[in-house]
């Protein structure tokens, strides 16, 4: 993930994230009441589920997802997608994403190896910013 814009820099008003997903990777079912959030899919294709519906989105969609509503998302196909996330107001998706990743040393942009996520961490964190992450079905 790329931070283009923390709250603090914006008035309160969002935060702005680009972020590379990998084949097979995504978010699971959560909510979250107090943030809207928008994907525009820079390239490669996501599925989306938003309250049961299903969406593929491909370059140069935008997904818009109500206030609380249950979504997940993963990449579709053989190569990553790339998303610009939009939280608004963005103090929670902070917290959440800054709270579970490694900040990248100055000037790297290739990403490190992939590595299995550290689930319990993840969920106390989710749980302490007041995100819910669903157990999958």
């Amino acid at each position: 993930m790329k931070f283009h814009a923390f709250p603090d820099e914006v008035d309160g008003k969002y935060c702005l994230v680009e972020c590379t997903v990998p084949p097979g990777a995504g978010a699971p079912p959560n909510h979250h009441a107090g943030e809207t959030e928008g994907f525009f899919v820079l390239g490669g294709q996501i599925g989306f589920m938003i309250d049961g519906t299903e969406i593929l989105a491909t370059e140069g969609d935008f997904i818009s997802i109500p206030d609380g509503a249950v979504h997940a998302f993963q990449a579709v196909g053989d190569t990553p997608a790339r998303l610009l996330i939009l939280n608004s107001p963005g103090h929670m998706h902070e917290a959440f994403f800054t709270g579970i990743g490694e900040v990248l040393p100055d000037g790297q942009t290739d990403l490190p190896p992939p590595s299995e996520p550290d689930i319990p961490a993840v969920l106390k964190k989710a749980e302490a910013v007041g995100m819910t992450i669903m157990a999958p079905a």
